[in-house]
């Protein structure tokens, strides 16, 4: 007999609900940018909540009819942290609402681990043994160990990563600064593959831990002298490109593992993907990217850690 799983994600950007069913493929799915005036670099928690509020009911409308069987949420940023974020109550309010009147049990996940179960859901496989997660978005530039221990819950302890400024918040600074709309990155990577040429922005990175803050200072600055922008994205990406793979590299030599996951809206865009994809098969390690559309913030994960949860993956 066909099941039928809910996901519900309010993460910083963007609201998004879906269903999978007991195969793991999608039956239905709805999402929606949260709005940024032009201009702005970033939106408060505040808002975040209201835009939540507004338009999560209207993104469930969507969605097939259909008997759920049980529903998976983002409930906090990181697991282990007891992390706190208003953003995700919306969300979590909105599944546990929904539980006790359909009668079906709700499963909690962190945002990082809803990313990297949509991630499984594509290449079709659990890894048994420890494995890297990298995750780098707006408001997150992080590495990872994981070991899934069962039912779609993962410990895992963070390793390496930024110490100041995330990765997509460099990116939207930049873009920002070029006069592109908030976020940014798409624009810029569009610019990237455009430019002939580019100055190298220095890349920071010490005993496995990123600094941008100092590159982004750094490109601001050429940015107030005018540089031109496809060569300002290009430099961007270059840096952020290097700073992974100094990252990457001091870790995966460090503990012997060979796979990694890559996730994060930063990670959809195909010059940086290139450019691990490249040193992972250098270094041996198998690489796993979510599909571009399922790398940026997504519920599909957390609908397939329901799945996963209830025993019923087929």
């Amino acid at each position: 007999m066909r099941t039928y799983y809910l996901g519900i994600d309010t993460s910083c950007y963007t609201t998004s609900c879906a269903i999978i069913d007991s195969n793991g493929c999608i039956i239905g799915e709805a999402r929606k940018l949260l709005d940024v005036k032009p201009g702005m670099k970033g939106l408060q928690q505040s808002n975040m909540v209201f835009q939540h509020t507004k338009v999560l009911s209207r993104l469930l409308e969507e969605l097939p009819q259909v008997p759920i069987t049980s529903i998976g949420v983002s409930a906090f940023p990181r697991r282990e942290e007891n992390s706190y974020m208003p953003a995700f109550l919306v969300g979590h309010g909105m599944a546990r609402g929904l539980g006790h009147l359909l009668q079906v049990p709700v499963y909690e996940f962190s945002h990082q681990e809803n990313h990297i179960l949509a991630a499984l859901r594509l290449i079709d496989t659990i890894p048994t043994d420890p494995f890297l997660s990298l995750h780098v978005s707006g408001g997150t530039t992080e590495l990872a160990l994981y070991h899934y221990t069962g039912k779609g819950i993962f410990t895992s302890s963070i390793i390496g990563g930024s110490k100041d400024l995330q990765g997509g918040q460099f990116i939207d600074r930049v873009g920002v600064a070029l006069g592109l709309q908030f976020p940014a990155g798409r624009t810029l990577e569009q610019l990237a593959v455009e430019a002939t040429d580019y100055d190298p922005l220095p890349s920071s990175v010490k005993d496995g831990w990123i600094s941008f803050a100092g590159p982004c200072s750094e490109a601001l600055r050429r940015i107030e002298k005018g540089v031109v922008p496809s060569s300002m994205a290009k430099s961007l990406f270059s840096c952020i490109g290097n700073s992974l793979e100094k990252l990457l590299s001091y870790h995966i030599e460090k503990l012997g593992i060979h796979t990694l996951i890559a996730v994060g809206g930063v990670m959809s865009n195909s010059i940086l993907r290139n450019r691990i994809n490249g040193m992972c098969h250098k270094k041996q390690v198998a690489i796993h990217f979510a599909e571009p559309y399922y790398s940026v913030d997504n519920a599909t994960g957390n609908a397939f850690g329901a799945l996963l949860a209830s025993g019923d993956l087929r």
